[in-house]
């Protein structure tokens, strides 16, 4: 266990750091303990000089908006980056979207479509952030990150700046090979001409699929469970998995699996983040043992459990 971290312990940087700070009403679940430092850099130049000179011992974690993200109860030792609006612009070149790390998905594809520019729709359906989208190759209703990724700007622990193909991200389902220490800072897709009207109406289209079938008004952390390969699944995806092993409507302390669609986990209230853990767990378990399927997540964790 690292011990807790100060900003006197970190570099001067000309962004902002918030001590002790509380993660939880940062996460779409609510749950969660304090980080150490929360970091919210000015530009590209301060989140490099601060990697380059925090010492490689004091941890680093990215956060976008919470969407995908359990902190346990414990908190976070060490520094949590978080991006502000220097990192929340989009420009649109052509057929070509650049956007910062720290751009919600659905305001990408808004941009996108009122520019005239398809293929970002399926971003509307991604809750989340850029930088999240690229390191899990995020992808809904039909689209991935990897069908439209041009380039990605990212920096490593040591603050070298890197501009990476898609190619070098190597891709594949919910999941890319860049190294783990990467932290994204932008990057630029390219879509196709159409008009307007036509892209936005295919984005409400996926707004209101997206409102049928999941619970997107609770306390909610996304989909849970990335789904298994087919061939070993029989076809069957992580929801269903979890429905015929009775897991829907499963409560654990105040968490409980969606009765609208059993990929997703809510807070009711007051559950904790060990509460939710616990209720993951258990389906996982139950699905390996009664299925053969592992289930592996697709929300991230990080932090401590409480003590």
């Amino acid at each position: 266990m690292f011990s807790r971290i100060k900003t006197s312990d970190l570099p001067a940087v000309r962004g902002k750091y918030t001590e002790n700070a509380d993660l939880s009403a940062l996460t779409w679940f609510r749950v969660g303990g304090p980080a150490d430092v929360l970091f919210s850099p000015a530009d590209e130049d301060d989140i490099a000089h601060f990697l380059k000179e925090t010492p490689e011992e004091i941890p680093v974690h990215v956060m976008g908006v919470g969407s995908n993200l359990l902190v346990r109860d414990g908190g976070v030792r060490g520094v949590v980056i978080r991006f502000g609006s220097p990192f929340r612009q989009v420009t649109v070149d052509g057929m070509r979207v650049t956007a910062g790390a720290g751009c919600i998905d659905a305001q990408v594809a808004k941009a996108a479509a009122q520019a005239g520019v398809a293929g970002l729709e399926f971003f509307r359906g991604v809750p989340g952030t850029i930088g999240g989208a690229i390191r899990m190759n995020a992808g809904a209703y039909g689209g991935e990150v990897k069908d439209i990724l041009v380039e990605a700007i990212a920096y490593d622990r040591k603050g070298a700046r890197h501009v990476l193909s898609n190619a070098d991200l190597g891709f594949s389902y919910r999941h890319c090979s860049a190294p783990e220490d990467f932290i994204f800072t932008s990057a630029t897709f390219e879509g196709r001409p159409d008009e307007p009207a036509a892209i936005m109406k295919r984005m409400d289209q996926i707004s209101e699929q997206r409102e049928q079938t999941q619970p997107i008004r609770e306390r909610t952390g996304g989909s849970t469970f990335a789904n298994p390969d087919p061939e070993i699944s029989g076809g069957k995806k992580s929801w269903q998995l979890i429905d015929e092993v009775g897991g829907r409507g499963r409560v654990i302390g105040d968490a409980q699996v969606s009765t609208h669609h059993c990929n997703f986990m809510i807070n009711r209230g007051n559950a904790t983040a060990a509460d939710l853990e616990a209720l993951i767990e258990s389906l996982r378990k139950d699905v390996l043992t009664k299925t053969g399927v592992e289930l592996h997540w697709e929300i991230k964790r990080i932090g401590e459990p409480a003590q």
